[in-house]
């Protein structure tokens, strides 16, 4: 039995699996894939826009991208519609195709969801600067002791809040391992000293 097309939204950005991440909506196609993911409960999906631009056609997309789920929505003091959406599973576009407004839509087949693996020992540094970075950039945020365990829970806050370029953070994505996401962060490290 096949699944129903799953409406994919091209971003010049990578969203993680338990990220957050604010978008203004405005094009019409978006406007309703917003509505009809809202009215059946459903996610899309973001991938990363390679070349071409968010607003109008998309010319090449990544494969691998993250399901958005939303999780709040209101008015901008522009006039748009503004939507808070949280990262779930990663997946993979097997077959897109484009609606008659413009909108992509795709064939997609969910990838496993990395195992629960605690922060090993020598990465508990990653630990405490993830935690550090999410109090400096968000006042009044405070990552739990659980997430600050979570191998793949530090791995992908520190993959979008270090200042890696696109191409590198969607090889992040893309990496199945906590630890060798983790290591890649280490080794990155010194070429973000000020």
């Amino acid at each position: 039995m096949s699944q129903p097309d799953t409406p994919l939204f091209p971003l010049s950005t990578v969203l993680f699996p338990g990220g957050q991440m604010n978008l203004r909506i405005f094009e019409p196609r978006y406007l309703s894939m917003v509505r009809d993911c809202t009215r059946d409960g459903k996610p899309f999906g973001v991938l990363l826009l390679m070349r071409g631009q968010e607003a109008g056609e998309a010319s090449s997309v990544v494969a691998t991208g993250t399901l958005a789920h939303i999780v709040d929505f209101d008015a901008l003091p522009d006039g748009l519609l503004g939507i808070r959406v949280q990262g779930g599973v990663r997946f993979h576009v097997d077959r897109a195709h484009s609606r008659d407004d413009g909108l992509l839509l795709g064939q997609i087949s969910t990838l496993l969801a990395e195992p629960g693996e605690p922060l090993p020992p020598e990465y508990a540094l990653l630990g405490t600067l993830a935690s550090n970075l999410i109090e400096n950039l968000l006042p009044g945020a405070a990552p739990s002791k659980a997430q600050l365990d979570d191998a793949s829970w530090v791995s992908h806050r520190l993959a979008e809040m270090l200042p890696f370029s696109l191409p590198e953070r969607q090889r992040m994505l893309e990496m199945t391992n906590a630890r060798e996401r983790l290591q890649h962060i280490v080794d990155a490290l010194p070429r973000f000293r000020a």
